[in-house]
Protein backbone atom coordinates (compact mmCIF):
# COMPACT_ATOMS: atom_id res chain seq x y z
CA UNK A 1 0.00 0.00 0.00
CA UNK A 2 1.29 3.41 -1.27
CA UNK A 3 1.35 5.49 2.01
CA UNK A 4 1.50 9.50 1.73
CA UNK A 5 1.94 11.94 4.84
CA UNK A 6 -1.21 13.45 5.48
CA UNK A 7 -1.92 17.29 4.78
CA UNK A 8 -4.85 18.86 5.49
CA UNK A 9 -6.23 21.92 4.63
CA UNK A 10 -4.69 24.84 2.50
CA UNK A 11 -1.35 26.16 4.53
CA UNK A 12 -0.57 29.59 3.81
CA UNK A 13 3.39 30.45 4.41
CA UNK A 14 5.17 33.51 4.85
CA UNK A 15 7.97 33.26 7.57
CA UNK A 16 10.31 36.16 7.08
CA UNK A 17 13.41 33.81 6.20
CA UNK A 18 14.02 30.29 5.13
CA UNK A 19 14.50 27.55 7.64
CA UNK A 20 17.88 26.42 7.11
CA UNK A 21 18.20 22.68 6.65
CA UNK A 22 19.45 20.77 9.24
CA UNK A 23 22.11 18.15 8.72
CA UNK A 24 21.21 14.65 8.66
CA UNK A 25 22.37 12.67 11.88
CA UNK A 26 22.75 8.85 12.27
CA UNK A 27 19.93 6.36 12.74
CA UNK A 28 17.16 8.72 11.60
CA UNK A 29 17.34 6.05 7.41
CA UNK A 30 14.42 4.02 9.10
CA UNK A 31 12.02 6.76 9.65
CA UNK A 32 12.69 9.24 6.66
CA UNK A 33 9.74 9.77 5.04
CA UNK A 34 10.82 8.74 1.58
CA UNK A 35 10.63 5.34 3.25
CA UNK A 36 6.72 5.15 2.95
CA UNK A 37 6.13 4.92 -0.46
CA UNK A 38 7.92 1.92 -2.54
CA UNK A 39 5.47 0.45 -4.64
CA UNK A 40 6.93 -0.06 -8.19
CA UNK A 41 6.09 2.20 -10.81
CA UNK A 42 3.10 1.17 -13.14
CA UNK A 43 3.38 2.34 -17.10
CA UNK A 44 0.81 4.82 -16.58
CA UNK A 45 2.76 6.61 -13.92
CA UNK A 46 5.73 6.40 -16.28
CA UNK A 47 4.02 7.78 -19.05
CA UNK A 48 2.66 10.60 -16.77
CA UNK A 49 6.54 11.53 -15.89
CA UNK A 50 7.50 11.44 -19.26
CA UNK A 51 4.92 13.95 -20.35
CA UNK A 52 6.30 16.55 -18.26
CA UNK A 53 8.98 18.73 -18.94
CA UNK A 54 12.27 19.29 -17.78
CA UNK A 55 13.31 21.51 -15.85
CA UNK A 56 10.33 22.40 -13.77
CA UNK A 57 9.24 23.97 -10.60
CA UNK A 58 7.35 22.16 -7.77
CA UNK A 59 6.65 22.66 -4.19
CA UNK A 60 7.41 20.28 -1.13
CA UNK A 61 4.44 18.61 0.15
CA UNK A 62 5.62 17.46 3.65
CA UNK A 63 7.50 19.60 6.35
CA UNK A 64 10.23 17.67 6.48
CA UNK A 65 11.70 16.35 3.77
CA UNK A 66 15.31 14.21 3.48
CA UNK A 67 17.40 14.96 0.37
CA UNK A 68 19.55 12.01 -0.66
CA UNK A 69 22.85 12.22 -2.45
CA UNK A 70 21.61 9.64 -4.67
CA UNK A 71 18.47 8.36 -6.03
CA UNK A 72 17.26 5.55 -3.19
CA UNK A 73 16.62 5.43 0.06
CA UNK A 74 20.37 3.44 0.18
CA UNK A 75 22.19 7.24 -0.47
CA UNK A 76 23.35 9.12 2.35
CA UNK A 77 21.03 12.06 3.82
CA UNK A 78 22.91 15.12 2.40
CA UNK A 79 20.56 17.52 4.30
CA UNK A 80 16.55 18.05 5.34
CA UNK A 81 14.10 20.13 3.91
CA UNK A 82 12.14 21.61 7.06
CA UNK A 83 9.88 24.08 5.23
CA UNK A 84 6.57 22.75 3.76
CA UNK A 85 5.71 24.73 0.30
CA UNK A 86 9.21 25.06 -0.66
CA UNK A 87 9.69 25.73 -4.27
CA UNK A 88 12.25 23.58 -5.46
CA UNK A 89 13.14 22.84 -9.53
CA UNK A 90 13.22 19.47 -10.70
CA UNK A 91 16.61 18.79 -13.07
CA UNK A 92 16.21 15.08 -13.65
CA UNK A 93 14.29 11.97 -13.16
CA UNK A 94 15.29 8.60 -12.24
CA UNK A 95 12.13 5.94 -11.11
CA UNK A 96 10.46 7.34 -8.71
CA UNK A 97 13.58 10.07 -7.57
CA UNK A 98 13.78 13.06 -8.40
CA UNK A 99 16.99 15.43 -8.56
CA UNK A 100 15.60 19.12 -7.51
CA UNK A 101 17.46 22.37 -7.13
CA UNK A 102 16.51 25.05 -4.91
CA UNK A 103 17.05 28.90 -4.30
CA UNK A 104 20.78 28.58 -3.15
CA UNK A 105 21.88 26.36 -6.46
CA UNK A 106 21.64 23.08 -3.75
CA UNK A 107 20.95 19.77 -5.42
CA UNK A 108 20.24 16.84 -4.13
CA UNK A 109 17.37 13.45 -4.73
CA UNK A 110 13.71 13.75 -3.35
CA UNK A 111 11.40 10.98 -3.34
CA UNK A 112 8.72 12.09 -6.06
CA UNK A 113 5.37 11.43 -3.44
CA UNK A 114 7.36 14.04 -1.09
CA UNK A 115 6.87 16.95 -4.10
CA UNK A 116 3.37 18.79 -5.14
CA UNK A 117 2.56 20.28 -8.30
CA UNK A 118 1.32 23.11 -6.39
CA UNK A 119 3.06 26.35 -7.54
CA UNK A 120 5.04 28.46 -4.58
CA UNK A 121 7.28 31.15 -5.16
CA UNK A 122 10.27 32.54 -2.74
CA UNK A 123 9.96 36.10 -2.62
CA UNK A 124 13.86 37.79 -3.73
CA UNK A 125 15.76 35.28 -1.58
CA UNK A 126 19.03 37.37 -3.03
CA UNK A 127 17.96 40.51 -1.59
CA UNK A 128 19.07 41.21 2.08
CA UNK A 129 17.23 43.89 4.20
CA UNK A 130 14.74 45.24 2.26
CA UNK A 131 11.33 44.66 0.84
CA UNK A 132 9.70 44.15 -2.19
CA UNK A 133 5.99 45.79 -2.63
CA UNK A 134 3.02 44.10 -3.36
CA UNK A 135 0.62 45.69 -5.64
CA UNK A 136 -2.70 45.57 -5.73
CA UNK A 137 -2.45 45.30 -10.00
CA UNK A 138 0.27 44.14 -11.94
CA UNK A 139 1.53 47.28 -13.01
CA UNK A 140 3.73 49.47 -11.17
CA UNK A 141 2.16 52.63 -10.50
CA UNK A 142 -0.52 50.53 -8.30
CA UNK A 143 -0.93 51.23 -4.96
CA UNK A 144 0.92 48.70 -2.25
CA UNK A 145 -1.06 46.02 -0.57
CA UNK A 146 2.18 45.03 1.78
CA UNK A 147 5.80 45.31 1.58
CA UNK A 148 6.98 41.66 1.73
CA UNK A 149 10.48 40.85 2.53
CA UNK A 150 12.78 38.41 1.24
CA UNK A 151 12.42 34.85 1.73
CA UNK A 152 8.68 34.72 2.28
CA UNK A 153 6.97 32.04 0.45
CA UNK A 154 3.51 32.63 -1.24
CA UNK A 155 1.21 30.59 -3.47
CA UNK A 156 1.29 31.34 -7.28
CA UNK A 157 -1.83 32.39 -8.29
CA UNK A 158 -1.43 33.68 -11.90
CA UNK A 159 2.08 34.93 -13.45
CA UNK A 160 1.61 36.84 -16.67
CA UNK A 161 5.39 36.63 -18.08
CA UNK A 162 6.24 40.02 -16.24
CA UNK A 163 3.82 39.98 -12.81
CA UNK A 164 2.96 37.10 -10.95
CA UNK A 165 -0.43 37.25 -8.64
CA UNK A 166 0.74 36.17 -5.00
CA UNK A 167 -1.11 34.86 -1.83
CA UNK A 168 1.20 35.46 1.17
CA UNK A 169 -0.71 35.24 4.32
CA UNK A 170 -3.86 36.02 3.55
CA UNK A 171 -2.85 39.28 1.12
CA UNK A 172 -3.15 38.83 -2.64
CA UNK A 173 -1.50 40.69 -4.74
CA UNK A 174 0.97 41.27 -7.46
CA UNK A 175 4.92 41.04 -7.32
CA UNK A 176 7.43 41.35 -10.42
CA UNK A 177 8.08 38.10 -11.71
CA UNK A 178 11.63 39.18 -11.93
CA UNK A 179 11.47 39.39 -8.29
CA UNK A 180 10.78 35.74 -7.48
CA UNK A 181 12.13 32.05 -7.45
CA UNK A 182 9.83 29.55 -7.83
CA UNK A 183 8.95 30.86 -11.61
CA UNK A 184 10.81 30.72 -15.10
CA UNK A 185 11.68 34.57 -16.58
CA UNK A 186 8.65 34.91 -18.88
CA UNK A 187 6.13 31.91 -17.89
CA UNK A 188 2.83 32.13 -18.05
CA UNK A 189 0.87 30.50 -15.23
CA UNK A 190 -3.35 30.49 -15.14
CA UNK A 191 -4.27 28.42 -11.43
Amino acid sequence: MLALAVVGGLLILGYMAIEPRSPATAGNEASSPEMTASLPATSAQHADSARLKLPRFVSLKADRVNVRRGPSSDHAIAWVYNRKSLPVEIIAEFQHWRRVRDSDGEEGWVYKSLLSGRRTAIVAPWIKGKTVPMLHDPQSEASVVALVGPGVIGNVESCSGHWCQLNVQGHEGWIQQALLWGVYPGEHINN
